[in-house]
């Protein structure tokens, strides 16, 4: 069902992944210009795939077990995005053109974060359909 708590979950987990890229910078380089995850076709890349995974996941709704495993995959999507950001970031000085953090790079931590949430409520709605069969 589409108006499970899941859902709002999955919906900004999407906004955030898909939407706060353009408006939050990830770094500030030497010559003080922000740069923004469409700067860099990697980054904007992995930041579309995991909205699109979590808009597809959302409306999976009738498959709850391919809904979770689309979870876990995005959840992976955002920690290799993760990974890479901080290995950008933590180049040594002269190698990288890096000079002040954005907010952008939080916005994985906060997807990962509510894709937990959201695989958490699948599993419980999950566990709830297994209960009910066992009744039967």
């Amino acid at each position: 069902m589409i108006q499970r708590i899941q859902t709002i979950y999955l919906l900004l987990a999407a906004i955030a992944s898909g939407g706060l890229i353009f408006v939050f910078h990830l770094w500030t380089n030497s010559e003080d210009v922000a740069v923004y995850a469409k700067d860099n076709y990697l980054y904007l890349g992995l930041f579309l795939g995991s909205a699109l995974l979590s808009l597809i996941s959302i409306f999976s709704y009738k498959t709850r077990k391919f809904q979770f495993v689309l979870g876990r995959l995005n959840i992976i999507l955002n920690f290799l995005l993760l990974g890479l950001l901080i290995y950008q970031l933590l180049m040594p000085p002269g190698e990288s053109h890096i000079s002040e953090k954005g907010v952008g790079i939080f916005i994985p931590i906060i997807s990962t974060v509510l894709l937990v949430l959201a695989n958490k409520a699948i599993k419980k709605d999950e566990d709830l359909v297994k209960s009910v069969d066992r009744l039967r």
